[in-house]
C-alpha cells in the first residue's frame, strides 16, 4: 500500500447503460477539487471500463475523452439505436459462432435422442384430441391461449426437426449473445493499461468471478503487499464485465471468468480487509429499482432482468458494508463514513446517446447532492461532539433500570459511566453481546444528530 496515512475510496460499480451517471460523477468531483484525494478505486463491471479510460487518459483531458470513448465507441447514435437497440461492442462473435455449430453438425452425439417415437406419437394424439373437441367447434372460449400453447410445446418437444434445431440453438458451445474480448481488438488496443502504473495514479481494484475455481478474484494496477492478486490487463477487464448469457466468458491462464459485481458489488469486503487505514468510502452504483418500468418490448425486458436484481444486490451490499463498519472489532478505532451518490430514476437502460448524456448530467448534480449531505452531517457531528459529554449526561438521567442507577451513583469516570451505558443499552435492545464502546459512541452520536437536524 501506499505510504499515506488514511485511505479515501471511490466506489464505482455496475449498471451498463447507465454509465453517464459515473461519467457525470467524475467530471463534478473534478471540478471541486474531490477527486484528486480518492488514492483507491475500487471498481466493477462498466465501473471499471469508466475508471481505467479516465486513469489512462492523457493528463488534463480525462474527462473529454472519458466521454468520447463512450459517445463513440460504445452507446449508439439515437436515430440507429430506435431500430436497432444494441450497442456498438456487444456483437455476435460470427466466427466462433459458426466454428460451434459446424462442431455441433459434426458430433455424432447431436444427433441421438432426437426420435422419441412414444412422446411423439402421445403429443400428436393429445393435440388432436384438443382440436377435435365438439365443444370448440361452436365455443370460441374454449380455445384459451394456454392450452392451445401447451399442446403445441408438447408436440415440438417430441419431434424430430425441432429436438435437432432447439439443441443447435441451446446446446452448441456459445455462451453469450456476444462477445467483448478479441486478441488484438483496436477497440482494446486503444486503451493504454500502462499509463494505470504511473506515478500518482491510485490503486486501482476490480473484481471478476473465477468460475474455475467458484471464488471471487481481484485485479490491481500494482501489488498489494500480503496479497497474489492478479494485474489489470485487456482481458481482466472484458471478464470483469462478462454478464452471463449477455456476453461470452473470458479464459485466463486456464481459468474462466465472468462478471464479479453480482457476487460483490465493489469489493467491499477487500477494502476492509486490504485497507486499516481506511477513512472513506464514496459510492457510485448507478442502478436502483425505481429506474425499473414495465416492459413494452423484449429489449427492455432483458434490461430488467439484468438490472432489477443487480440494483437490489447493490443496495444490500452496500447496507451490509455500513452494518460491518459499525459492528465489527475491526472499526472499533474510529468511524469509517460511507457516502452515497443519490441514484437518478430520470436515466434508463437504453444504449442511446441521449440517455448517455442525461446520465452525465444527473450524475453531476448526484454529486452536489452528496456533498451537500456530508457538509451537514460534518457540521451535526461537530456540534454533536463538543456536547458530547453533556448529552451522556442527560441519556444517562433517562436510565430507568435501578441496577444502572446504582452502579451511576457508584461511578466517577467516563469510563464507568460508558461501561453502565453499555450494560443499559445491551439490555434494552436485547443484544446476546456487550455492546463495545464504539458502538455506544456511534449510537449516541446519531442521537445527538437527530437532535441537532431541525437546528441544521
Amino acid at each position: 500500500m501506499e505510504s499515506k496515512s488514511e485511505s479515501k475510496v471511490l466506489a464505482l460499480a455496475g449498471g451498463g447503460p447507465v454509465t453517464g451517471l459515473h461519467i457525470g460523477a467524475l467530471e463534478r468531483l473534478r471540478d471541486v477539487g474531490e477527486l484528486k484525494t480518492f488514492n483507491v478505486w475500487s471498481l466493477s463491471c462498466i465501473g471499471a471500463w469508466v475508471g481505467i479510460i479516465y486513469l489512462q487518459a492523457d493528463p488534463g483531458r480525462e474527462i473529454e475523452q472519458t466521454r468520447a470513448f463512450f459517445h463513440d465507441k460504445v452507446f449508439r447514435e439515437d436515430e440507429s439505436y430506435k431500430r436497432f437497440p444494441i450497442n456498438t461492442v456487444f456483437g455476435p462473435d460470427l466466427l466462433s459462432n459458426q466454428r460451434a455449430l459446424l462442431q455441433f453438425l459434426a458430433d455424432p452425439e447431436s444427433y441421438c435422442h432426437l426420435v422419441l417415437p412414444k412422446q411423439y406419437v402421445a403429443a400428436a394424439r393429445d393435440m388432436l384430441r384438443f382440436l377435435m373437441d365438439p365443444r370448440k367447434w361452436w365455443d370460441l372460449r374454449a380455445w384459451t391461449d394456454g392450452e392451445l400453447n401447451q399442446r403445441m410445446l408438447d408436440l415440438l418437444s417430441a419431434h424430430p426437426a425441432s429436438r435437432f434445431l432447439t439443441s443447435m440453438l441451446y446446446l452448441s458451445s456459445i455462451n453469450g449473445l456476444s462477445r467483448i474480448y478479441y486478441p488484438g481488438s483496436p477497440f482494446l488496443a486503444s486503451i493504454r493499461f500502462d499509463r494505470l502504473n504511473e506515478f500518482g495514479k491510485p490503486l486501482v481494484y476490480h473484481n471478476a468471478w473465477n468460475l474455475s475455481r467458484q471464488k471471487l478474484e481481484l485485479f490491481t494496477n500494482r501489488p498489494v503487499p500480503g496479497r497474489n492478486y492478479r494485474r489489470i490487463t485487456d482481458k481482466s477487464l472484458c471478464a470483469c464485465s462478462a454478464l452471463p448469457y449477455i456476453e461470452a466468458t473470458v479464459e485466463i491462464d486456464g481459468d474462466t471468468y465472468c462478471e464479479g459485481a453480482l457476487v460483490d458489488t465493489v469489493n467491499f469486503h477487500d477494502l476492509v480487509r486490504d485497507l486499516p487505514d481506511l477513512e472513506e468510502v464514496w459510492v457510485s452504483r448507478l442502478v436502483d429499482t425505481s429506474q425499473i418500468r414495465p416492459p413494452r418490448n423484449l429489449t427492455e425486458a432483458l434490461g430488467n432482468l439484468c438490472m432489477l436484481f443487480a440494483a437490489e444486490t447493490g443496495k444490500n451490499d452496500i447496507k451490509l458494508f455500513k452494518y460491518h463498519l459499525d459492528e465489527e472489532s475491526l472499526c472499533d478505532k474510529k468511524e469509517i463514513r460511507v457516502v452515497e451518490l443519490p441514484v437518478s430514476a430520470r436515466v434508463n437502460f437504453d444504449w442511446s446517446r441521449a440517455n448517455l448524456a442525461r446520465g452525465i448530467e444527473e450524475g453531476r448534480e448526484a454529486v452536489d447532492i452528496a456533498r451537500s449531505h456530508v457538509k451537514q452531517l460534518d457540521d451535526v457531528r461537530k456540534r454533536a461532539n463538543e456536547d458530547l459529554d453533556t448529552f451522556v449526561k442527560t441519556q444517562e438521567a433517562h436510565i430507568r433500570d435501578a441496577e444502572a442507577e446504582l452502579l451511576l451513583q457508584l461511578a466517577g469516570s467516563m469510563d464507568d459511566r460508558i461501561r453502565v451505558l453499555r450494560l443499559a443499552v445491551a439490555k434494552a435492545q436485547g443484544r446476546s453481546r456487550a455492546v463495545t464502546r464504539h458502538s455506544i459512541r456511534a449510537e449516541l452520536l446519531d442521537m445527538a444528530e437527530k437532535r441537532y437536524a431541525a437546528i441544521a
